[in-house]
């Protein structure tokens, strides 16, 4: 890059966050910061992950990175106003190779974070309104006028002749972008490098997410009886992780009896009954990072088909735990996993989901990616630092039953370590008959 690196000030990662100690727990120390032990450091955690992204850009051939992706504008400006932004299309932010990063919000917003967000240049944070997904026509020329003050920061910041990264981009703003003279290239793998290691703070804040499902599942195993439906145990989980202090419930899958086999990844108002295999997803977030969180029930009792089944998903599962440890490479994990054919799925594209495992952070997917579909031609390399969430599903052999479970871990600098603690080793049975 022409001038990236030249920002006198900038710090490397590893000056920001020295790292964990692994020889200690990761802490899940509640949702307050208090004065007699530190827990989140929030202005540590904000510099972090700008230096990241500051490092991965100084390392590629973009002069800047644009985000229209909500969790990537979270990750360079550390600002959000919630999830009713999330499918609007009309936050952005961008970040050149020689600059401070630049959040265009929703009207006051913009004038909030000036006053509370002072990590950022007040004339940094401005009003951006690009349509809301064509409510405002392109005609109006919103676009047309924010593609140009865009092109003027480029210019300032010597950044102009170098292709800038997107991460997702609206067609008519693309071609307002690329009629001001900008070359617009993909950026999403730049920010999935950037996010790909996580800070002490991120661990913390993964582990206490986590924690809060932790509780979820306790409750839903109390409540999940004959004559509940699905959706009152996603009303309840949902009621649940709010009053533990969750930012955002994403979505909580809720499958039981019949539905689980396949898998639809849903939930619906069918009522639980005796027998019934049921199992959940809990996706949430706590300060935005996020839980991807299955467990399996036994409503009353469970048949032999069940419990194989069960037993079957923990082996794999087990398996590939075992397995984490930095310079693993996605394939070997991958490896250890059935194909698509062996539980009885035509091939890895239908079967993709089930044996799995996906990096977690203020994304719900990030790297590493693990699957038979994807890590045989294009493996990773795990490293120290990484979290990401590893799920199993086995079909059970009454055609109807199916097991699901889900661990995440952190990778220490010799293994990993399991932060989803609710007991999974055996299948639990809820008020046994």
């Amino acid at each position: 890059m022409a001038a990236n690196g030249e920002n006198s000030g900038i710090l490397h990662p590893d000056d920001i966050d020295p790292g964990h100690i692994w020889d200690r727990a990761v802490p899940a120390p509640g949702h307050g910061n208090v004065d007699f032990e530190e827990r989140v450091n929030f202005q540590r955690l904000h510099e972090y992950r700008l230096a990241r992204l500051r490092a991965t850009l100084a390392g590629s051939d973009l002069g800047a990175m644009l985000s229209f992706d909500n969790n990537n504008i979270r990750y360079m400006t550390s600002t959000v106003i919630g999830e009713w932004s999330r499918d609007k299309m009309t936050r952005f932010s961008l970040l050149t190779g020689n600059g401070d990063p630049y959040v265009w919000d929703f009207g006051s917003a913009a004038v909030h974070h000036r006053l509370y967000a002072p990590w950022l240049k007040p004339d940094h944070c401005r009003a951006g309104l690009l349509g809301m997904r064509g409510m405002v026509p392109p005609s109006a020329g919103l676009m047309r006028g924010h593609a140009e003050e865009i092109k003027a920061i480029l210019v300032e910041e010597g950044v102009a002749d170098q292709p800038v990264g997107v991460d997702m981009i609206e067609p008519p703003m693309m071609r307002e972008l690329e009629r001001v003279g900008i070359n617009i290239v993909d950026g999403q793998q730049l920010m999935l490098d950037a996010r790909e290691i996580k800070s002490q703070d991120e661990l913390i804040l993964l582990n206490q997410a986590a924690a809060m499902v932790d509780g979820t599942y306790h409750m839903i195993q109390e409540e999940l009886k004959p004559g509940v439906r699905e959706s009152d145990i996603v009303a309840l989980a949902n009621k649940k992780l709010y009053e533990l202090g969750s930012d955002d419930v994403e979505a909580i899958n809720a499958i039981s009896g019949e539905r689980c086999s396949p898998h639809p990844h849903n939930f619906t108002d069918r009522i639980l009954r005796p027998g019934d295999q049921a199992f959940f997803d809990i996706i949430q977030s706590y300060n935005g990072y996020r839980t991807c969180y299955y467990r399996t029930f036994a409503v009353g009792r469970a048949s032999v088909a069940q419990e194989d089944a069960y037993k079957q998903a923990r082996e794999w599962i087990d398996a590939a735990i075992e397995l984490v440890k930095p310079g693993t490479t996605t394939d070997q994990i991958a490896a250890i996993w059935p194909k698509a054919e062996e539980f009885g799925m035509a091939n890895e594209m239908e079967a993709f989901g089930l044996q799995f495992g996906h990096g977690l952070g203020l994304n719900l997917h990030e790297r590493p990616v693990i699957s038979r579909l994807v890590s045989f031609d294009h493996p990773l390399e795990i490293k120290t630092g990484m979290v990401f969430a590893l799920e199993t599903y086995c079909p059970a052999t009454d055609g109807m039953s199916a097991a699901r479970i889900e661990e995440e871990v952190i990778v220490t600098d010799k293994g990993c370590r399991v932060i989803t603690l609710y007991p999974a080793e055996e299948l639990p049975i809820t008020h046994k008959y």
